[in-house]
């Protein structure tokens, strides 16, 4: 919804996949194959969710009218939840539980837009400052 391009579409996706794959590697109980993510529950679903999903539908609506994701919900699902806000609030829990919220910027961020109205503009600023680039 801030008229960004495919780069910039495609280093959230690959630094939201690199988070994943850490968040998972910490927190499942077990050996966590990366090929895990390279399946169609993983890096597919993603792809498929950040170009044409409901979050991403009501996501953008959410950063060009400034309406909440409550009422957007309402207008545009017919009574649907999104599962992204929900999902950033309990990861950002336990990565609060943790002390590791500064390990994870991109879940976090989603989280501080979404409950704590953090400027959407400032996600860009989060990618570029992104560890992985450091």
């Amino acid at each position: 919804g801030l008229g960004f391009g495919d780069n910039t579409k495609a280093a959230v996706i690959r630094l939201g996949l690199m988070e994943m794959v850490a968040f998972a590697k910490l927190f499942c109980k077990g050996m966590v194959a990366t090929s895990t993510f390279l399946e169609s529950c993983g890096v597919a679903d993603l792809i498929t969710t950040c170009y044409g999903g409901r979050n991403r539908r009501v996501s953008e609506a959410f950063v060009k009218t400034g309406k909440s994701i409550e009422d957007l919900e309402h207008e545009m699902l017919n009574g649907q939840k999104l599962q992204g806000p929900q999902a950033s609030a309990e990861v950002y829990k336990i990565l609060k539980q943790k002390n590791l919220v500064d390990k994870f910027p991109l879940f976090v961020a989603v989280y501080q837009i979404c409950y704590e109205g953090k400027p959407v503009k400032e996600f860009i600023t989060c990618l570029q400052n992104h560890p992985e680039h450091i």
